[in-house]
């Protein structure tokens, strides 16, 4: 068997590709560090043949970040075999994502997808389990991107949605989640799928928090914090999470008394009163 060709972080190729080449070197070369690029090809390099839930478990294990994670309300887990939609909150932006990714796969027959960022398609090895959404751009490759979101509900595989679609910011004073958009409930009421909530037991750093808040009040639309979430994966770094799953909410539920998008903050409301 022919020897797979490990992939490349490539920072620089990324920034070119985005914004020409006037960026200056050394904003390159600070974005090259906290994105880590140097720890993720030594990674990579070390690693190639890994993809999927083999590929995450290393990250989050003893390969690279030690994180460790108790779980309770397992019990709420559908017996049935039917395909739900999990839906959670989503404090870190990317760990929290994996940790789950991994846990909901050992539990379920490693037949989960995830719906993420397009951006994470970058990540070649994790490919076969992330669907991804487009946040932007043209009209025709939102359609396209919807047309696979359909498909994915239409399957049989269980779904984990992060359904404010960002990571979770300080807002009036608590670290919580954006608002919630309501196409997760959409969904799952046309393709009859129940919802499981789940709660994510963590948080990013007061630095992230505050500079997504002072970029907020300067009025700038970049979303810069996001730079900064590799680097908030590393700071991540041996700690210990906790997860709790909620019990399964019928898709018969959500009905015409509310509309989906309140729904959905009723559905965040659940969530949060995990905590």
């Amino acid at each position: 068997m022919a020897e797979q060709t490990p992939i490349r972080l490539d920072v620089e190729a990324v920034v070119r590709k985005k914004l020409g080449n006037r960026t200056p070197r050394f904003v390159i070369n600070y974005l090259k560090r906290i994105v880590h690029e140097d720890i993720f090809n030594r990674f990579f390099s070390e690693h190639p043949d890994l993809k999927n839930y083999d590929f995450i478990r290393e990250v989050i294990g003893p390969g690279l970040l030690n994180t460790s994670v108790s779980v309770s309300g397992t019990e709420n887990l559908p017996k049935d075999g039917s395909p739900v939609c999990f839906a959670s909150n989503h404090p870190l932006g990317g760990l929290d994502g994996m940790i789950l990714a991994l846990y909901l796969g050992e539990q379920r027959n490693y037949n989960v997808r995830v719906i993420v960022n397009e951006l994470l398609m970058y990540l070649t090895p994790l490919q076969g389990i992330f669907v991804p959404v487009h946040v932007s751009g043209k009209g025709g490759q939102n359609r396209e991107y919807a047309q696979k979101i359909d498909e994915l509900y239409s399957s049989q595989a269980d779904i984990l949605t992060f359904p404010s679609g960002k990571c979770s910011r300080k807002i009036q004073g608590k670290v919580q989640d954006p608002e919630w958009k309501k196409s997760f409930i959409q969904k799952s009421v046309q393709h009859k799928r129940d919802i499981v909530p789940i709660y994510f037991d963590g948080q990013n750093s007061s630095f992230f928090y505050n500079l997504a808040l002072w970029r907020t009040r300067l009025g700038i639309k970049t979303n810069i914090e996001m730079l900064y979430l590799a680097d908030e994966m590393f700071k991540a770094t041996g700690k210990h999470f906790s997860i709790r799953i909620g019990k399964p909410i019928p898709y018969t539920t959500f009905d015409h008394l509310r509309t989906p998008a309140e729904w959905a903050q009723w559905v965040r409301g659940e969530v949060y009163r995990m905590k």
